[in-house]
């Protein structure tokens, strides 16, 4: 192990959603609280980071760690169409300047998958206003916090909703195997409960429709259901018009977005199915980011292809939590790919594994990041690492069960926190001014 140069970044994740806990006014906590959920667990005070943020940006810096990339809540900033609480920017303004009292860069994200409840009422992402909504509240941030961020992330995983288009196709044909469930949710980088939404579909599209006072279940488009051609060029044409209004308020501010990508590795005869995924996830995004100052990458694990698709994880393989392989050299197979197209700065804005076993997440770390400097060695433009995640927190429909942290929280005694080992472990290779 060797330290990254100095200036090179190196922190953890967390999405304001899964950490703060209370976010009333968005459309995942009125998706849990709907009698027939698709969530296992309702987020309810999650692990506290709204109140405990300092004591966990203090974990990070006693660590070692020199950066700490996170996510505010429009859902807090924006509750009402138009109406923005200043009171809500002041908190994130103090998370922010915590961040740099103890010596670490933030890397703010304006949307991580969660949305004001009023966006979903009117369209969600599958209407053209959201483009004009979405930059009138990153403006409205970058106006009151703009001198205090050196990096903004627009749209967390912007490519997210296109797979699990993709992935909820791939499910409906498969249903009637017993492992399609399994393999479909291992297939996607994000908590989701497949198995639930077959089954629960009907009356939670109901109770979910009633929640924004909407008629017709498939008229609910929230960040994390499943995307058209349409709504994918929509999202590309949000973040244009965000970064364009973040330029326009803080020129100087580096921003980007990230994007879930997945190591394609063909077997004979599925070349040509890999190239389409691969065009798919990521070449057709590059219109829209070349002009951005840098790109984040997102990754877990490796999909093998075979000439019908994509194939279950191989027979003995190590699996998660989530079901993903135990794969980390699939991060620098990733990046390489990336850098063949994509001219930009790169960070890798998430990488992890959900265990239970902290000694294979510190050999998870140990083996991914031995890739990005063998990319970074190559000249590569690889600018930071952002471990997935922070603590063990609320994985979305998952709920609470599935341990990605480098902190464990006892939620049922006071939230208290406790560092494992891996913590101090990636904290070891940064370099802290």
């Amino acid at each position: 192990m060797k330290q990254f140069a100095p200036g090179f970044l190196i922190g953890a994740t967390t999405a304001a959603h899964q950490v703060e806990g209370n976010n009333l006014n968005s459309d995942c906590w009125a998706l849990e609280n709907i009698p027939h959920t698709l969530y296992v667990d309702r987020s309810g005070d999650a692990v506290d980071h709204y109140h405990l943020y300092e004591q966990d940006i203090r974990l990070m810096a006693e660590a070692g760690f020199n950066a700490y990339r996170f996510s505010l809540e429009w859902a807090r900033i924006e509750p009402e169409e138009g109406h923005f609480s200043d009171a809500e920017i002041e908190h994130y303004r103090r998370v922010i300047r915590c961040c740099k009292q103890y010596g670490l860069e933030p890397m703010i994200v304006l949307m991580h998958f969660s949305s004001p409840r009023w966006l979903i009422a009117k369209g969600g992402w599958e209407s053209e206003t959201v483009v004009e909504d979405f930059a009138r509240y990153c403006r409205y941030v970058m106006e009151r916090l703009g001198n205090e961020v050196r990096y903004v992330c627009t749209i967390n995983e912007l490519n997210i909703r296109l797979q699990i288009a993709d992935i909820m196709k791939r499910y409906a044909l498969q249903a009637q195997k017993a492992s399609a469930a399994k393999d479909a949710e291992a297939s996607v980088q994000m908590g989701m409960n497949l198995q639930a939404i077959m089954e629960l579909q009907k009356l939670s599209g109901q109770e979910g429709a009633r929640a924004f006072g909407l008629e017709d279940p498939q008229a609910v488009h929230v960040f994390q259901s499943a995307c058209t051609a349409a709504g994918d060029e929509i999202l590309c044409q949000a973040h244009v018009a965000a970064r364009q209004a973040i330029r326009e308020v803080c020129p100087q501010v580096k921003v980007g977005l990230s994007l879930s990508l997945h190591d394609f590795q063909p077997l004979p005869g599925a070349e040509t199915i890999a190239e389409a995924e691969w065009d798919k996830e990521f070449r057709h995004y590059l219109p829209y980011i070349q002009e951005d100052d840098y790109l984040g990458v997102q990754n877990y694990t490796r999909s093998l292809l075979g000439p019908d698709g994509l194939l279950p994880v191989p027979d003995g393989s190590e699996v998660t939590q989530a079901g993903y392989e135990y794969y980390p050299e699939g991060l620098e197979h990733v990046v390489r790919k990336v850098a063949a197209d994509y001219s930009g700065d790169i960070y890798i804005t998430e990488n992890g594994i959900a265990t239970a076993d902290d000694t294979r997440r510190v050999a998870f770390i140990e083996q991914a990041l031995a890739g990005v400097q063998r990319c970074v060695a190559d000249g590569l433009p690889v600018r930071g690492y952002f471990h997935w995640s922070l603590m063990d927190n609320f994985e979305w429909q998952k709920g609470f069960a599935m341990q990605f942290g480098l902190i464990a929280v006892d939620r049922a005694h006071g939230q208290i926190r406790t560092p494992k080992p891996s913590l101090a472990f990636l904290g070891s290779y940064a370099v802290r001014d």
